[in-house]
């Protein structure tokens, strides 16, 4: 992990990686890594629960958070696996018309979080929250929202428009950390994968400016 320059966390069980993550002693260099290091971190799905500051709980047995995104997130928001859909997403981060994206029992984020509510003093009954570390400045940006919810993608008769809202937020970013809720590695479509890895140069290479001990090359792990 320290040689790592970026890190993704995927798509999978957020429960089980937390799990063995903890057992295997890796929680805390993870959670320095994400938001003391400040280095940067892409989490698709399960990993955008991980590095919430807060997400509901679904299992009496809980889960450890990273934290790193000052969002509250609702796991497996849309229902079960026979629940999961697609859907074209408008993403201003991108260019070339919009992403075919794949939801598996996919969370959203519920909540954005001021920094002085991000933190609370304790986990409640249906809350997890992640341990607090170094603040950061940078506010949390929208990068993607849901044109409509499940059911109204399924019949094709109502959008959010119709429903009185914007759609719910499925991809953020705030600093170094960046979090979607659907698979963009089944659809085919790369630009995200190319998107991200663009940002992590930039990242790295301003880390790397004046530091004349350093080897100056990537280091990627995910």
């Amino acid at each position: 992990l320290a040689r790592c320059d970026a890190l993704i966390l995927p798509g999978g069980e957020s429960t089980s990686i937390s799990l063995i993550a903890e057992r295997c002693g890796l929680l805390e260099p993870l959670r320095d890594f994400v938001k003391v290091a400040r280095k940067p971190v892409w989490g698709t799905c399960a990993g955008l629960i991980l590095l919430a500051e807060s997400a509901n709980k679904s299992k009496s047995s809980g889960q450890e958070l990273i934290g790193g995104l000052d969002v509250r997130v609702q796991r497996n928001y849309f229902g079960r696996q026979v629940e999961s859909f697609e859907a074209d997403l408008d993403l201003p981060f991108l260019e070339s018309g919009p992403f075919h994206s794949v939801f598996i029992r996919a969370p959203v984020v519920e909540k954005v979080l001021t920094p002085t509510s991000s933190v609370p003093s304790a986990s409640g009954d249906d809350t997890v929250l992640a341990p607090p570390r170094q603040a950061t400045k940078a506010q949390v940006e929208i990068l993607g929202r849901l044109p409509g919810r499940a059911k109204t993608i399924k019949d094709k008769t109502v959008n959010a428009e119709d429903l009185g809202e914007d759609g719910d937020i499925v991809a953020v970013r705030q600093g170094n950390v960046f979090g979607i809720a659907f698979h963009p590695e089944l659809t085919g479509d790369a630009r995200i994968h190319g998107w991200w890895l663009r940002e992590v140069l930039k990242a790295t290479a301003q880390r790397y400016i004046g530091d004349t001990d350093s080897p100056n090359r990537l280091v990627t792990g995910g």
